[in-house]
């Protein structure tokens, strides 16, 4: 997910506000009146994400309020939804993806949703036929390279297991991190049951593996590493925002694996009605037009025109494997990298 504006600057003061229970925010430009609230992942409430102009247009048009809370990245937003110890307090999710679409559905979580702006969205991403999880933008996974790095850029996802890149790349935890997740399923599409051979190979070219896409992205851009796991959007940022091409999306011989992000409306909420005028807010052509500059990922809706900038954004070709087994543990994967049994 590039969504990142200012990295560097926010990632302290976004880890030190989760450390003190979690963060939140809300719009609330009038006082009173109704309240939707939306459980969503850190990226998109913050400072460069959307959530701020989502709520100020939303609440214009519908006189309803959002209250934003974050809980961590893709992969923690589930696990917060399927805690058995608590039911959900929120209204709308926003920030499940494909990976996570048949454990989201099995839960029963969800309630079916009926959209008038529907027939916009693209129809390869509609990818739930009972309308509860709803597409609003997408991306491909895809490896980051500083082409200042003095790095040679590798071709494959074999090519990152090569010596040469020893402590040279950042992942995404696959257990809190819908990037991790991605990548995991990446790695067992092209290598089948040899997904865990290749993740040894891979552990040496490691510098760190973090809990979300924002840290590991900020510790790329302070230059730790020259390769990170990201979006092959992500180059439309820095032409944006630095005017710069420095940062190169790498299109690997594998394929790329796409990330449809999902929102839906909890069948526990008591603001359905509202709940689900806000879903077909968030695919309106008004809104997705939040989305380019803010989330750097490709607009659900296909009437939405992108801006100059994504010029740069890459567009690969599609990911030839299939997933042999898409209820594995990430764990499994995540212990060949921190060397825990």
């Amino acid at each position: 997910m590039m969504r990142t504006k200012y990295f560097i600057a926010t990632i302290l003061l976004c880890g030190a506000f989760i450390a003190v229970g979690g963060s939140a925010w809300a719009q609330a430009n009038q006082p009173g009146g109704p309240e939707l609230t939306v459980w969503t992942y850190d990226s998109f409430i913050s400072e460069w994400g959307p959530a701020a102009q989502i709520a100020e247009a939303f609440t214009k048009t519908y006189g309803i309020k959002l209250r934003f809370v974050s809980k961590g990245d893709g992969g923690a937003l589930l696990s917060s939804l399927m805690d058995p110890t608590k039911m959900p307090n929120a209204d709308v999710v926003i920030g499940l993806d494909n990976n996570q679409l048949e454990k989201a559905l099995a839960s029963g979580l969800f309630t079916p949703l009926k959209l008038k702006n529907i027939g916009q969205i693209q129809k390869n991403l509609l990818i739930d036929p009972s309308n509860r999880l709803i597409p609003f933008d997408y991306g491909q996974f895809a490896f980051i390279w500083d082409s200042q790095s003095g790095i040679e850029p590798p071709a494959s996802l074999e090519d990152l297991t090569n010596p040469k890149y020893r402590k040279k790349i950042i992942i995404m935890d696959p257990r809190t991190s819908t990037p991790g997740l991605g990548f995991l399923a990446w790695t067992e599409a092209v290598y089948g049951n040899g997904w865990e051979g290749y993740w040894k190979r891979l552990a040496p070219s490691v510098l760190a593996m973090t809990p979300s896409w924002d840290t590991g992205y900020g510790l790329f851009t302070k230059g730790e590493a020259p390769l990170v796991l990201s979006y092959s959007t992500s180059p439309a940022y820095h032409k944006a925002y630095e005017n710069t091409e420095r940062y190169k999306s790498l299109q690997f011989k594998e394929g790329h694996p796409a990330q449809i992000e999902l929102a839906g409306v909890l069948a526990t909420s008591r603001n359905r009605e509202s709940a689900q005028k806000f879903i077909d807010f968030l695919i309106s052509s008004e809104c997705q037009a939040f989305l380019p500059e803010t989330q750097w990922m490709f607009p659900a809706n296909a009437a939405t025109k992108l801006p100059p900038s994504f010029a740069v954004a890459g567009r690969y070709p599609a990911l030839s494997g299939t997933i042999q087994d898409l209820d594995r543990d990430p764990s499994e994967a995540a212990n060949l990298i921190v060397g825990t049994p």
